[in-house]
């Protein structure tokens, strides 16, 4: 039992570490919001969704009794509240923030309802819940594919995060793996667009890396 229980332990861990690890690259904007006092280059939306899709996960890990998930996206929800909170310390035009994350939480609670009183049936409600835990994890893994496009143009990774790529990479394969263990195929497959994205990224990175350090080279003289 001990040989077995010591894999799965692993696993978990992984999870939990690498998920936080992807979780944390946003205590960077935090420290740039506190230290400027403003939010000039950062996006709201990326936190709100985070937190929307932590929201998601955390109930479905409720209804299953999986602890992994649990902790994890609990976590990860104080995180993405706390930089939602510092967003809104800082932002000038609270009005937009606050319709955003109404419209998103109003969109959560509507399918909270929805699941407790119209899914009365306890395997229904896991497979609907993890379902639409899958769809959005995977469109928000898929979003910023649109960035590739100006990314290839410019031939530029600077709008890229280069820790925040290796940590989604490393989050994402721990989560399939974790998934396919399992068995369970709504916490594997959205994971697996994650991995994909994550290694365009990393070669776009190894593409583009000879021009940057080549007009580094230029500035410095």
């Amino acid at each position: 039992m001990e040989s077995v229980a010591a894999p799965d332990t692993l696993l978990s861990w992984a999870c939990v570490l690498f998920t936080l690890c992807m979780f944390s690259t946003g205590l960077s904007d935090l420290r740039h919001m506190q230290t400027t006092r403003s939010v000039n280059n950062i996006q709201f939306l990326p936190f709100l969704t985070t937190d929307v899709n932590n929201l998601s996960w955390l109930g479905y890990g409720l209804l299953k009794g999986d602890k992994t998930l649990i902790v994890v996206n609990a976590l990860g929800a104080l995180l993405q509240t706390l930089y939602m909170l510092t967003y809104l310390h800082y932002c000038p035009r609270k009005r937009t923030v606050l319709l955003q994350t109404a419209a998103l939480l109003g969109l959560l609670l509507l399918g909270y309802s929805y699941f407790q009183l119209l899914v009365p049936d306890w395997s229904s409600r896991l497979r609907q819940l993890g379902l639409f835990c899958s769809i959005f994890t995977i469109s928000m893994y898929l979003s910023p594919l649109a960035d590739l496009v100006k990314i290839i143009q410019t031939k530029s990774t600077q709008c890229l995060s280069f820790s925040l790529t290796v940590a989604t990479f490393l989050a994402s394969a721990s989560w399939t793996l974790y998934g396919f263990h399992l068995r369970d195929f709504y916490i594997m497959v959205p994971n697996i667009p994650g991995i994909l994205t994550s290694l365009i990224r990393l070669g776009l990175f190894w593409q583009y890396r000879q021009v940057q350090e080549k007009t580094y080279s230029i500035l410095q003289t």
